[in-house]
């Protein structure tokens, strides 16, 4: 399959920065300060993409209002001591990827789940902020929570009106799901934290095992 996209649409968490690491030590943070044993690393390594209160409450069965707890006290450690960026860095190669599809005259966003602002304060630290049209994520106030609602906000705010000119890039099955529900284009990649048979399943429309492949996707 070949298209020419005119837009697209890149999650942060496990597609532009590796952030795994500093992911699963907020989330340890939060359970030692519930005073709470922690998941073992299988499950873990699943909080890797999904959205926290999702796997607060589906992958530990917390309530909702401990789930709350928990996500403020990853935010506490998350933010309060700048782990978001001390405990990230980007993918090999992203960097020239951004640059390449800017330079086609591509549009570009970001949508994640993780909240708006501290998106912000990644892409701007690592200087990559100057190729993306907008960068979208989840309100401070717990709305616009789920994949197909960033993308959607994201949409809005490039001012693209037909999804099939789109792409969205992730990491997860919530990426490739919250593609379909749009009607958008989808690209799995291998190298974060989903497997193949997770975005096979899911229906990805393609799958990439390392950033330059997206280049190869978008400017066909």
């Amino acid at each position: 399959m070949s298209k020419n996209f005119r837009t697209v649409l890149f999650d942060l968490d496990g597609t532009v920065a590796d952030s795994g690491a500093g992911i699963l030590n907020c989330v340890r943070y939060a359970f030692d300060k519930m005073e709470l044993e922690a998941p073992d690393e299988a499950v873990l390594k699943q909080f890797l993409g999904p959205p926290l209160m999702y796997s607060f409450t589906e992958l530990c069965g917390m309530s909702e209002e401990q789930a709350w707890k928990a996500f403020d006290f990853y935010r506490e450690r998350y933010c309060g001591m700048d782990c978001c960026v001390t405990e990230n860095s980007l993918f090999d190669g992203i960097y020239e990827v951004l640059e390449q599809l800017n330079g086609a005259g591509k549009r570009i966003a970001l949508a994640t789940t993780k909240p708006e602002n501290t998106a912000d304060r990644i892409v701007e630290y690592f200087g990559i902020k100057k190729f993306f049209t907008a960068v979208c994520g989840a309100a401070n106030d717990g709305s616009r929570g789920v994949k197909s609602e960033v993308i959607r906000d994201a949409l809005e705010r490039c001012g693209e009106i037909d999804p099939k000119q789109v792409l969205m890039i992730g990491d997860r099955f919530y990426d490739i799901d919250g593609a379909k529900a749009v009607g958008a284009y989808s690209a799995g990649v291998l190298y974060g934290g989903g497997s193949r048979k997770e975005l096979e399943k899911a229906g990805a429309d393609y799958l990439v095992s390392q950033p330059s492949e997206i280049v190869k996707i978008v400017l066909k």
